[in-house]
C-alpha cells in the first residue's frame, strides 16, 4: 500500500476505476461538524463510502492502508472559484472562459462546456486536497453572470458533476456598476428580469409546477437541472414588446422564478442582504443563497430567520471597499453563533483554492484572540467540505464521509487544518488520483540541480 501512495505522489496514473479500499488506524474527520475520531476506519467501495468510524469492520477483499499517525478526511470543496475556466487570474489571450464581455447572452450562459480538466490550477488544487469545486461565471455586461456548475477535480475528461446547478447574479457594488451606476437600478433590472421570466413561464401553463428529479443515493450521476424548455423559445410563447432580456436569457430564468434552480446572489453590505431577503416576499418561490456577506454578522438575526445559506469569504477582515466597512475576521463565527447556515468560499479565486483549509484553521485559532468569535474544529472543517455541498443542494451526495456519499477522501500527513500538513493520497469517486503538477515538477527539476548543469553565469 505504501507503493500506491508513493505512486500517487509521483503522479503515476493509477487505473481509472474504483476499488474496495479500507483506510485503517487513522484519525478520522467525517466532515459533518463532529470532532475527529481516533483509531478509526473508512471503507470505500464502487466509488461510494460504505462505512466510517471506530470499530468498522474491514471487508476481506479490501485493499488495506494502515494510516497510523495520519488523518483521513473528506476532500475539500472549493466554493465559487473559477477552477477549470481559467489558467491564470490575469485572463486574456483565450485563457479565460469565465466571462463573456462581448457576447449577447447573460443568464443563458452555461459554464459547463468551458470547464477544462487539464488546466494547471486543477492539478495543483487536487494535490492540495481539493476534490470538488463550485464554479461560478463572472458577470460581464449584465448583473446576471450565468449558470454555474459543480465539478470534480479528477484526472479524467469528465469533470462536470452537475451542470446548471445555480444562477449567479451581482447585486452589490459590481451589480450597481453594471446596471447603470446605482443599486436601485440593479434591483429594478433584477425585478424586471424575474417578471419577464415569470411572464414567459405563464405562457406555457403545461410546464408549471415541474420539478427536477432528486438525486438518488444509488445512482452514480447526479441529475442535472432541467434544460431550457424548447417550447419557451417557440412562436407559441409570444412575449410582449416591452422586454429587455433575450428570449434565451428569459427562458434560463424560468427555473429560478419557479424555485427549481438555486439563485446565488453576491452581496457584501448589510442593507443589500436585508433587501435580498425582502425579495422573497415578492417572489416567494425563489431559493436564494448569498455569496460574500462581509457585513453579514450585523444582520445575523435576519439571516438566520430567512434560512438562507451564506457562502462567506474567510479573509475579509478589513474594509476592502465601501460595501465592506463592517468587515471582520469574526464575521463567520458571529453568524454561526447566531444560527446562520455558513460555508466558506474563496470567491473567484482559481490559484489558491487549496488555502481554504488554512483560513478554516484561522477561524478555530480565533478562540485565542480576546473578543473574537471562533468556530469549533469540526465546524471549521465542515465549512470547507459538507457545508458548501449543502449550500448548493447536493449535500446528500458529496462533502462528508457518511455512508452512501461519493468517496472523495484525502489522506493527510497530519491535521488537515494545520498548514504544515500535506495531502499524501487523494481519491475522487473512489479512484486514486495523481498528485504531480506543474509546480511539483519544477520543484523536482531544480531542487537538486547539479551546478555543472547551470548556465555559466550561475556557476560563478
Amino acid at each position: 500500500m505504501k507503493m500506491l501512495i508513493a505512486a500517487l505522489m509521483l503522479g503515476v496514473a493509477s487505473p481509472a476505476f474504483a476499488q474496495t479500499v479500507a483506510i485503517t488506524n487513522a484519525t478520522l474527520a467525517l466532515g459533518d461538524g463532529s470532532e475527529p475520531i481516533e483509531n478509526a476506519t473508512v471503507v470505500m467501495r464502487d466509488g461510494r463510502i460504505v462505512a466510517a468510524g471506530a470499530g468498522v469492520a474491514v471487508p476481506a477483499s479490501a485493499e488495506v492502508i494502515d494510516a497510523r499517525g495520519k488523518w483521513a478526511a473528506p476532500g475539500m470543496i472549493a466554493g465559487f472559484s473559477r477552477l477549470g475556466l481559467t489558467e491564470l487570474d490575469l485572463g486574456g489571450d483565450g485563457a479565460d472562459d469565465g466571462k463573456a464581455d462581448g457576447g449577447p447572452f447573460s443568464a443563458a450562459i452555461d459554464v459547463a462546456p468551458g470547464v477544462n480538466p487539464l488546466v494547471n490550477t486543477i492539478a495543483a488544487s487536487r494535490a492540495g486536497g481539493v476534490t470538488r469545486a463550485i464554479v461560478a461565471p463572472e458577470a460581464s455586461r449584465s448583473i446576471f453572470a450565468g449558470q454555474g456548475a459543480v465539478i470534480d477535480l479528477g484526472a479524467d475528461m469528465n469533470p462536470v458533476t452537475r451542470a446548471r446547478a445555480f444562477q449567479y447574479v451581482e447585486l452589490g457594488e459590481e451589480g450597481a456598476e453594471k446596471a447603470g451606476g446605482s443599486r436601485p437600478s440593479a434591483y429594478a433590472l433584477f425585478r424586471n428580469a424575474l417578471r419577464e421570466a415569470r411572464e414567459l413561464s405563464g405562457r406555457r401553463a403545461d410546464i408549471r409546477g415541474g420539478r427536477a428529479a432528486r438525486p438518488s443515493p444509488d445512482t452514480d450521476i447526479i441529475p442535472e437541472q432541467p434544460r431550457l424548455d424548447e417550447r419557451l423559445l417557440g412562436r407559441d410563447a409570444q412575449r410582449s414588446d416591452d422586454v429587455l432580456l433575450t428570449r434565451f436569457d428569459a427562458a434560463a430564468l424560468v427555473p429560478v422564478v419557479q424555485g427549481r434552480q438555486l439563485l446565488v446572489a453576491h452581496v457584501e453590505r448589510a442593507i443589500d442582504i436585508v433587501n435580498l431577503i425582502g425579495l422573497k416576499r415578492e417572489f416567494p418561490a425563489l431559493r436564494i443563497a448569498i455569496a460574500g456577506a462581509s457585513e453579514g454578522w450585523t444582520v445575523a438575526r435576519e439571516l438566520a430567520a430567512s434560512g438562507m445559506w451564506v457562502i462567506a469569504e474567510p479573509v475579509s477582515d478589513l474594509p476592502a471597499s465601501f460595501e465592506m466597512l463592517a468587515a471582520t475576521q469574526s464575521n463567520i463565527g458571529r453568524m454561526r453563533a447566531a444560527g446562520v447556515k455558513v460555508a466558506i468560499g474563496m470567491l473567484g479565486d482559481t490559484r489558491y483554492a487549496r488555502n481554504a483549509r488554512q483560513y478554516a484553521g484561522n477561524l478555530v485559532a480565533l478562540r485565542g484572540v480576546p473578543g473574537a468569535s471562533a468556530v469549533s474544529w469540526g465546524e471549521a472543517l465542515a465549512m470547507i467540505t459538507s457545508r458548501p455541498a449543502q449550500a448548493i443542494g447536493i449535500g446528500d451526495q458529496i462533502g462528508s464521509l457518511a455512508p452512501g456519499r461519493r468517496a472523495d477522501v484525502v489522506l493527510w500527513s497530519g491535521d488537515p487544518l494545520e498548514n504544515a500538513s500535506v495531502a499524501e493520497a487523494v481519491w475522487i469517486d473512489g479512484v486514486p488520483q495523481p498528485l504531480a503538477n506543474h509546480q511539483t515538477r519544477l520543484r523536482d527539476r531544480y531542487r537538486d540541480l547539479n551546478r555543472r548543469e547551470l548556465p555559466e553565469a550561475y556557476r560563478r
